[in-house]
């Protein structure tokens, strides 16, 4: 039996499901500035993924770098349902 399949679709659920509180948290507490970093983080990893022969690790690799690039669009997105009463928006201390 050949649990490849198996493993990169778990793995794959879990990444976009640990993106999601991570796109919520970022834009709560630095608002959309640190989108460069999801887009240098996603592009690095793609770029990674080409160049591992591990078909495991170079899927995960691939699946992690977009969904950091899929994320840049969620924050943005994301300050749109705060702004809409969706979510809480962080009140700033002085």
């Amino acid at each position: 039996m050949h649990f490849t399949g198996i493993l990169i679709a778990v793995s794959t659920f879990l990444i976009i499901g640990i993106f999601h509180p991570v796109v919520i948290k970022t834009e709560y507490y630095f608002g959309t500035k640190p989108w460069w970093i999801f887009l240098i983080l996603g592009i690095a990893s793609v770029v990674i993924a080409l160049f591992v022969s591990n078909i495991i690790i170079s899927s995960l690799l691939g699946v992690l770098g977009a969904s950091f690039l899929w994320s840049i669009g969620e924050l943005f997105a994301q300050r749109k349902r705060v702004e809409k009463g969706w979510f809480p928006k962080r009140e700033k201390k002085d």
